[in-house]
């Protein structure tokens, strides 16, 4: 029988350990008696809690999504500017949990089975939508809204592409060399789609609003 009080701690423990079991294996094809022996608690246990091993599955990537938008909602509350919340989106997407090998190939994983499983692609889809929408909120208080959208897209596509380059052990792009690659194609296209902003702010200023 559990203890009373320690189903949060264990469903926890358990969440991290599929986490990393998921990326010692590069897969899904991990068992529950994996994540169980990694966090240290028997299979029966760990069935007890999450019923099987896609319930699980399921609840480590709800996990992912609620600590990128616990960061995200972070990081947009201290940016004072449009600009500065831009940067702060960026920002979130390449923090240094979210660049973890374990969380990479997690994330990875989970974009494979999302071709099998429709629970798991409607998850990404919310990922997609919210990196999405938090682009083009404040672009579009920079920018028209055709430019503002077409800009969205383009440095969500940035951001998922340098992500997945990161996987790539042999030749990984840093944290760092993200943001700032990142950076320049947002600053490219300000300066280069509407020169000046619907108040009068020319780009150069726009450009200037970074935290």
């Amino acid at each position: 029988m559990p203890k009373v009080g320690m189903e949060p701690v264990r469903r926890k423990a358990l969440v991290d350990a599929a986490l990393r079991v998921i990326g010692d294996h590069g897969s899904l094809a991990v068992t529950m008696s994996d994540i169980a022996r990694q966090a240290g608690v028997s299979p029966a246990l760990a069935h007890h809690y999450f019923g099987s091993k896609e319930q699980l599955l399921i609840e480590t990537i709800r996990s992912l999504l609620r600590q990128l938008r616990s960061d995200t909602v972070a990081a947009l509350i201290a940016a004072q500017t449009p600009r500065a919340r831009l940067s702060a989106v960026i920002r979130v997407n390449f923090h240094a949990d979210q660049f973890a090998p374990d969380t990479i190939a997690a994330w990875l994983a989970f974009y494979a089975e999302a071709q099998r499983s429709e629970e798991t692609r409607r998850f990404l889809v919310i990922y997609a939508r919210r990196l999405r929408s938090n682009l083009l909120a404040d672009l579009k208080a920079l920018l028209p809204a055709d430019a503002a959208e077409r800009i969205a897209e383009g440095a969500a596509a940035m951001i998922d592409g340098l992500y997945i380059r990161q996987s790539l052990k042999s030749a990984p792009i840093g944290i760092e060399a993200s943001i700032a690659l990142t950076e320049d194609y947002l600053n490219a296209l300000l300066a280069a789609t509407f020169p000046s902003s619907r108040d009068g702010t020319t780009t150069s200023n726009i450009q200037g609003q970074m935290t």
